[in-house]
């Protein structure tokens, strides 16, 4: 199951709004096949597995380990455990059930009734943690919300701000935690920012020091008074823009309107689970960022604490005191906090 777990991850990024799946195949002891789910739309895990085995006779005396419940349903691709019943394969071992009400325990059902033997729960805790992203997308109907930003060591996310910088961020951390942020962005379907933010730093929200997807780009717009300038609207990648508004959609860039009252984040999730978004990292500002965090709808805070100090400028969000784990990350501290409950 521990393989498994290690092939599904090299898909970490590709695979959204899929979970990430790895499949073994042993027989007496040894690996026949293994394979994973590469990119949404491609082949399931358990049928690159079973098409891996080089010898299909050894099928109907193997075990077939996968970490999450196979699909019962047709999708993109065929019902994974026709395959596993067509292989005519006894027994196997799963790690997490699956979420999806599309199949939320078919999967299992029907291979017992085709008389197959089943182990479930394997590795459980281990195999839910590498698919939360998916997990909380069915469970909670929303997206899996990770919050990201640096601040210095007395407590500021941002300068004062003038006409001179304006347009270009004020980097507090250094070139590694950058690259850390832009893989950050490959593993997630979605990166946001508020206006303050597109205004002040023209950030291009992209993957440029890591290979990996591109995210979709969100900013909150409210009054439509973003330029067009902006690398957002670049068109190199999709923006989604929510705001009051009701402009017409462009090659570029697409509008979601929502209301902005005290309800905005719930909005904002809402939108993006009936948009197949199964997680989103937030960078900024203080005040988006605050928002989530005030409304406990977040999942994970991934904080940096430079060395600079400011001095004075727009302070850091204010998160609730909870346990946290801390690491040396380049020159900064980079702390990881998860609410006690969402």
């Amino acid at each position: 199951m521990r393989r498994c777990l290690e092939l599904a991850s090299t898909a970490a990024g590709y695979v959204a709004p899929n979970p990430m799946v790895g499949a073994v195949i042993v027989c007496k002891e040894h690996i026949i096949g293994e394979g994973l789910h590469r990119q949404y739309g491609d082949s399931h895990a358990e049928v690159n597995a079973i098409h891996s085995v080089r010898d299909t006779k050894l099928l109907e005396f193997s075990t077939l380990y996968v970490n999450m419940e196979p699909c019962a349903h047709d999708g993109k691709t065929p019902p994974c455990t026709d395959l596993i019943i067509a292989s005519r394969i006894p027994h196997v071992v799963v790690g997490s059930s699956d979420p999806n009400p599309l199949v939320a325990g078919r999967g299992i059902a029907k291979l017992r009734t085709a008389g197959c033997r089943v182990t479930e729960h394997v590795l459980a805790e281990e195999c839910d943690r590498l698919n939360i992203r998916f997990i909380t997308y069915h469970r909670k109907r929303r997206p899996y919300v990770v919050l990201k930003w640096a601040q210095t060591a007395d407590g500021f996310i941002d300068t004062v701000r003038d006409r001179n910088t304006v347009g270009r961020p004020v980097w507090i951390t250094g070139w590694y935690e950058q690259t850390l942020v832009h893989k950050w962005r490959s593993e997630e379907q979605a990166v946001m920012v508020g206006t303050n933010t597109a205004t002040a730093d023209n950030p291009m929200l992209n993957v440029r020091r890591w290979n990996g997807r591109q995210s979709v780009r969100l900013v909150l717009d409210r009054h439509l008074r973003l330029p067009d300038s902006l690398h957002l609207f670049d068109g190199s990648q999709p923006t989604w823009v929510f705001t009051e508004q009701q402009p017409e959609d462009t090659p570029k860039v697409t509008y979601i309107h929502v209301s902005f009252d005290r309800q905005l984040p719930y909005h904002i999730l809402d939108s993006l689970y009936h948009r197949n978004i199964t997680s989103v990292l937030i960078e900024g500002g203080a005040q988006l960022l605050q928002t989530f965090i005030d409304a406990n709808l977040w999942d994970e805070a991934r904080i940096f604490t430079g060395k600079a100090c400011f001095g004075n400028g727009l302070k850091a969000p204010t998160m609730p005191i909870m346990p946290a784990s801390e690491y040396v990350c380049g020159g900064s501290i980079l702390r990881i906090v998860t609410p006690l409950s969402t």
